[in-house]
């Protein structure tokens, strides 16, 4: 079976870690703060606070821009369900925006139809490697005073008109084993706002602003030393990891041809990093979606569905008063898409075969 996904670790990782095992200095500690700063320069922004996963990164970025119980965040239906759970943490209310049809990211336009007076905040994705309209979720945000916090989960690398994204808002990132670069778990935050960055800091940890000195309520959401010398390396062959990715994804634009799958755009204003190549099941392809997926199992590719459904449909959800027909496009796309591997270490010859049994449908 070809992979959906797999991490490249190599030699170079594995020795780093070990010589932090064997210092002794496993928790956070310098290494973390030199992640931090290279992993911000990298990004573009003034600041990089280093987390224990994406999650955390999200949770504590909304709660350092003081979004709190009674407040509105807007974000897309389309995505995993840490980025609306985070603003639930908070007590405040997420609030669904459509996603654009072309690339699956957070629509504009149906993000000014959905303001009201409780709106705090927006939360774009930057879904499966591709950045949303930054230029226009941001004059959204100066015209109704809004915080824009980055979900760049699955975009470390990736631009918009040639700035890296996490660098114009808040910048969410996560590290989890299958993503562009790995810490194993781990998450980091990018800002260039002094207050923002102070304050998550301390909410990483338990709010301490010296030792044994607690100013505010926070958690234990730091990374180890151990995962921040795998960052290290990894953070030095992004670029390389990211090109690798994009090459694949060249091939598949050149070599799947078959009638009734949308294969991903990727806009002017855009660099794709291409976490996932999702495509999507048009009505005329001689398959279902679920049909295809396990024609593509049984013939040894690997494939999964991200997302199965808008985030709005999951019980939770429900359970919180939402329901079908809120984000019309985020349904549809939900139940058409379908993701192939991309990763780096696909060969020619996984390539040409994954290539080869789309096309044979």
């Amino acid at each position: 079976m070809i992979p959906i996904a797999k991490p490249v670790i190599g030699e170079e990782e594995i020795a780093k870690v070990v010589e932090v095992l064997r210092s002794g200095m496993i928790v956070q500690g310098d290494r973390v703060a030199e992640f931090e700063e290279k992993f911000s320069s990298y990004s573009g922004s003034k600041y990089g606070i280093a987390v224990s996963n994406g999650t955390a990164a999200l949770d504590i970025a909304l709660k350092a821009a003081g979004i709190g119980e009674g407040d509105e965040v807007i974000t897309t239906p389309f995505t995993f369900i840490a980025t609306s759970n985070a603003i639930l943490f908070q007590r405040a209310r997420p609030v669904f925006a459509d996603i654009e049809e072309d690339t699956y990211n957070i629509n504009p336009d149906d993000v000014v139809e959905k303001i009201t007076p409780k709106t705090r905040a927006i939360v774009g994705v930057h879904i499966f490697g591709h950045p949303f309209d930054v230029k226009a979720i941001l004059e959204i945000c100066e015209d109704h005073n809004l915080i824009l916090i980055e979900d760049s989960a699955q975009a470390h690398g990736a631009e918009y008109r040639g700035r890296r994204v996490g660098s114009f808002g808040v910048g969410c990132f996560s590290f989890y084993a299958t993503k562009n670069m790995t810490t194993s778990e781990g998450g980091m935050i990018t800002c260039n706002d002094d207050e923002i960055a102070e304050r998550c800091r301390l909410f990483r940890s338990h709010g301490e602003i010296r030792k044994y000195e607690h100013i505010l309520l926070g958690h234990n959401m730091r990374m180890t030393n151990i995962q921040a010398a795998l960052g290290l390396v990894q953070l030095e062959k992004l670029d390389w990891m990211n090109e690798r990715r994009r090459e694949n994804a060249e091939f598949y634009r050149k070599n799947i041809k078959v009638e009734g799958l949308r294969k991903p755009v990727e806009k002017r204003y855009a660099k794709h990093v291409y976490h996932q190549y999702v495509l999507l099941v048009e009505e005329d392809f001689p398959m279902t979606r679920d049909e295809f997926s396990r024609y593509l199992s049984e013939n040894g590719v690997g494939n999964a569905v991200h997302y199965p459904k808008p985030v709005y449909l999951q019980p939770l959800y429900r359970e919180l008063g939402y329901g079908k027909g809120l984000c019309p496009t985020a349904e549809y796309v939900a139940e058409k898409v379908i993701s192939i591997p991309v990763h780096p270490l696909l060969s020619e010859e996984e390539l040409e075969r994954v290539a080869e049994v789309v096309n044979g449908v």
